[in-house]
């Protein structure tokens, strides 16, 4: 692959000491499809490519999408897997998590084997980094969008059925479950990330899931117990324990702005921006389908199940990066929550980040924090307009 020489006026760079930054001007140097350098000011050589206003930032990952463009993850077959991939780079996004919903074991197991099958063929595109298990060891009185009749405990038999083909990555469950603390352990020892989610664990039982290997709270504030005086609940450990990093869909529906003001104040460094997209993402209104059951996507707002649950939401991770920033987080913190700390998060240092060494993903974004061009391994994914 050919060497790409970029300058921009305004470049985040993750130094090899110290917290990411802004530079203004700055420049990154590709070969390979791989960060040969990276730094402040301007480079030796003329650039082949020269960004006079926006952000260049490293591409942005999205631990949690249960579709986009039409089609939900679980069920989608090779062309929608085709359409999404081929697509999410529109958004900024270089690297995600596929995320499949409640549904019984062995159905879920199915899908699993179905996506392996298919990964191999499908084009260049946004990096499939495995896949995100929501459910079903959730709990029935935080099941959200969930189907409750599909929910059950995490038994060492399920675990195993699922775990088969090596593709999960992220599972999100209920640590009150019977078994729940068990199964954490032995997701953490093969090397799955464990979040807490859907749950109306208390505080005390998110710490007890924290200590058995949990690292992550799914969609904070979202299908959990809240903060009580009183009663704390998951969404006060998540904030107070520096083992967790809560995820946070920032589409200004799903948490309020003051209160993700609140998350990130309290979380510094390790909230994670995630869209929880739905098949109805980057579509019109109409009905969708999330996880086998129909949902609607109004004119304004997530997308909903027939009684009003919230299903999902119809944000761009590039948008959630740009509403964290008018929030008052700092460009840089603001992109790393959605780049480096889900990286890290996943296992990925490779990816997240404008370093020497880091695959080449990177975005464009413009002045309204919207994607205007995307690398992939350093390849031109996505060119818009201006």
């Amino acid at each position: 692959m050919a060497s790409l020489l970029i300058t921009a006026s305004r470049m985040i760079i993750t130094p090899a000491e110290g917290p990411t930054r802004v530079v203004s001007p700055g420049y990154v140097r590709v070969a390979d499809g791989v960060i040969a350098e990276a730094g402040e000011g301007r480079p030796a050589g003329a650039p082949d490519l020269d960004l006079p206003d926006g952000l260049l930032a490293p591409g942005l990952v999205d631990l949690q999408v249960n579709g986009f463009y039409g089609h939900d993850m679980v069920d989608a077959d090779e062309a929608g897997w085709r359409t999404v991939v081929s697509r999410l780079p529109e958004t900024g996004v270089t690297a995600f998590l596929p995320t499949f919903i409640t549904a019984p074991v062995e159905t879920q197991a199915a899908a699993l084997r179905r996506t392996r099958d298919l990964l191999p063929d499908l084009p260049d595109g946004t990096r499939v980094l495995g896949v995100h298990l929501e459910g079903p060891f959730l709990s029935e009185q935080r099941k959200g969008a969930h189907n409750a009749a599909h929910l059950t405990d995490p038994t060492p038999e399920a675990l195993k059925t699922l775990l088969e083909t090596g593709l999960v990555k992220l599972v999100t469950l209920a640590p009150e479950r019977d078994g729940a603390l068990e199964a954490i352990r032995a997701l953490t020892a093969a090397g799955v990330l464990v979040s807490v989610g859907h749950s109306a664990a208390t505080a005390d039982q998110t710490a007890a899931a924290a200590d058995a290997g949990a690292r992550m709270v799914t969609h904070i504030f979202n299908a959990q117990t809240g903060v009580h005086h009183r009663d704390p609940g998951v969404a006060v450990q998540a904030l107070i324990d520096d083992r967790l990093s809560p995820g946070l869909i920032l589409d200004l529906h799903h948490v309020s702005g003051k209160v993700a003001q609140l998350v990130f104040r309290a979380a510094p460094g390790r909230v994670v921006l995630v869209t929880d997209a739905a098949s109805a993402a980057g579509m019109p209104p109409g009905t969708y389908d999330l996880g086998g059951e129909p949902i609607t996507m109004p004119e304004q707002g997530p997308p909903l199940r027939a009684d009003g649950t919230i299903a999902g939401s119809g944000l761009r991770l590039d948008e959630a990066v740009g509403n964290a920033i008018g929030l008052g987080l700092g460009t840089a913190a603001a992109v790393d929550a959605a780049t480096r700390i889900p990286a890290d998060l996943i296992g990925r240092p490779d990816l997240g980040r404008i370093a020497p060494g880091a695959a080449a993903d990177l975005v464009w974004l413009g002045p309204d924090h919207r994607a205007r061009t995307t690398w992939v391994g350093g390849q031109k994914l996505f060119e818009g307009g201006s």
